[in-house]
């Protein structure tokens, strides 16, 4: 665990808004080094430069996590620049919305490519370094969607439930040396997650009824969501306490245990109201 986080370096991704750069503000006050990584340079330069303005030790890296060479090119960014990486988040993540039967390959090539593939290159290109050096701890960005399911966000609950496996398997591989996991599972949050339409390839084809479905999700977000920071004040707290799991809202856990009860009932799953 990293009790001390004052003086301490931090690399994040998706860092241009929402969650990332909500978590990228808690790590500057505590007093945390702050490497912002993000695909979108504009946004990310422009909040480089406020944080930077505000006092805060921070740089900016761009970076499109399904990439793999460009994740090894941000922890060589992060080394070089401040010698060590203690904290890691791995938060770059897309939401894409609808049912599974209006869904395309494309779309679930990126979907996994963003959301898993971009949580396995962090990890395999920082853990290693990390338990060299003999510290560190490691946030992956899940979803309250990644321990429970829901007919609309099929194609997402399933990228989901590949992060937390990952981040359980990793928690255990890890055990033994001194770089700890944590898995962010947030329900609503007031983030642009649901508009994919702005970091979606040109290359991803979609179905007819995808932007309606994003924007609704979207409203139900700004309506019902917590903010950020809310969501980052967890994830200090989890970090120095070496707490795996983070969730943001009470309803988590029982929508999780739904799946083992309805298991240890023999029935087939149970619709979740």
């Amino acid at each position: 665990m990293l009790e001390e986080l004052d003086g301490r370096v931090a690399v994040v991704t998706g860092a241009a808004s929402g969650i990332g750069l909500a978590m990228s503000e808690a790590f500057l006050a505590e007093g945390m080094q702050v490497v912002l990584s993000d695909r979108d340079e504009a946004s990310l330069d422009a909040q480089v430069a406020r944080l930077a303005e505000a006092g805060g030790s921070v740089s900016g890296v761009v970076c499109d996590v399904v990439d793999p060479e460009a994740v090894a090119a941000l922890a060589d960014a992060a080394w070089d620049r401040y010698g060590a990486v203690h904290l890691l988040c791995n938060n770059a993540g897309v939401g894409p919305a609808g049912p599974m039967l209006q869904t395309t390959p494309a779309e679930w090539r990126w979907t996994f490519d963003v959301n898993v593939l971009g949580v396995a290159h962090g990890v395999t290109t920082f853990a290693p370094r990390m338990v060299a050096a003999g510290e560190g701890h490691i946030v992956n960005v899940a979803s309250q969607a990644g321990v429970m399911t829901t007919e609309l966000l099929g194609m997402y609950c399933a990228s989901k439930h590949a992060v937390v496996g990952l981040s359980e398997a990793l928690y255990r591989e890890l055990e033994p040396t001194p770089v700890g996991v944590s898995c962010l599972c947030p329900e609503l949050v007031r983030t642009e997650i649901f508009d994919v339409g702005r970091l979606r390839p040109d290359w991803v084809d979609v179905h007819g009824s995808s932007g309606a479905t994003q924007a609704a999700l979207g409203e139900i977000l700004d309506e019902r969501g917590i903010e950020p920071a809310e969501v980052a004040a967890r994830v200090v707290e989890a970090v120095r306490s070496g707490r795996f799991w983070i969730f943001t809202h009470d309803v988590t856990l029982g929508m999780a245990m739904r799946r083992f009860e309805d298991l240890q009932a023999d029935r087939n799953p149970t619709i979740i109201g």
